[in-house]
């Protein structure tokens, strides 16, 4: 890959995705399609319901996620995947799988530090 790093725009990707929980909402969304916001909640039970809003706001002022309200009583707010968002698809599934691995390989350290110790 052969990239300018002072035309390097990773900053300007992260500035959408990063955060605790964007990347989570994003593979519920991806995975499970559309959402009620009480579904997502549910879903994710370390989250407030303010960071949540918070979250889902931002995703959709990126256009990557959109927002339909329902005009009906009680209101009724789905949310799901843009057809932009889904762009993203490659690059959070090689995030999970890259995350599942950096697990593993923190487990053999912890395993081969724990030999180490038991051999002196």
């Amino acid at each position: 890959m052969s990239v300018e790093v002072s035309q390097c725009k990773v900053e300007e990707a992260l500035e959408i995705v990063v955060g605790k929980w964007k990347p989570v909402i994003l593979l519920h969304l991806l995975h499970e399609g559309t959402k009620r916001f009480s579904e997502l909640k549910r879903s994710m039970p370390g989250i407030t319901q303010k960071m949540l809003t918070k979250q889902l706001r931002e995703l959709e002022d990126e256009d990557i996620i959109q927002r339909v309200i329902y005009p009906q009583v009680p209101p009724k707010v789905e949310y799901s995947m843009t057809d932009y968002g889904r762009t993203l698809a490659p690059i959070l599934e090689s995030m999970h799988e890259w995350g599942e691995k950096h697990v593993l390989h923190k487990q053999k350290m912890v395993f081969s530090s724990e030999q180490d110790e038991n051999v002196q």
